[in-house]
């Protein structure tokens, strides 16, 4: 199902400062009240994995980029994650735009090296993360 959601410029350029210049360690997306557009809604350069968590709200679906970073084999590394979050409390006119509109952004950030979809916290939790970021490495 194709969307006519566009999509804001300053979206894929937050999304470069986060992969370029390491500005951001998050960046949360959604869409504009009048539901015409995805923008950046909120970014942030907290280590914290629990303020990422927080800033995922437990009735609004969103999208965001992760700058994950983790350790494998004694070396450090990081893989940006590309994260869906839909609650099942989400009402269904919102996921039905959301659901059709991902791939326009996906599309668009071009480096994201893994994708997770959550519609419970525990999807999304920091270990779920860690375990298929680390499978792939």
């Amino acid at each position: 199902m194709a969307s006519s959601i566009g999509l804001n410029d300053n979206c894929v350029n937050i999304f470069q400062e986060l992969k370029l210049k390491k500005t951001h360690r998050y960046i949360i997306y959604g869409l504009s009240h009048d539901l015409k557009e995805i923008e950046v809604l909120k970014t942030s350069s907290s280590d914290s994995y629990d303020d990422f968590l927080s800033d995922l709200p437990e009735t609004d679906c969103r999208w965001a980029v992760y700058d994950f970073i983790y350790e494998k084999d004694r070396q450090k590394r990081n893989k940006l994650v590309f994260i869906s979050w839909s609650p099942e409390v989400a009402k269904i006119k919102q996921k039905m735009i959301f659901a059709s509109s991902k791939e326009a952004l996906r599309r668009a950030l071009v480096g994201i090296e893994a994708e997770i979809q959550g519609t419970e916290y525990f999807e999304v939790a920091y270990e779920s993360v860690l375990d298929k970021v680390s499978r792939g490495a």
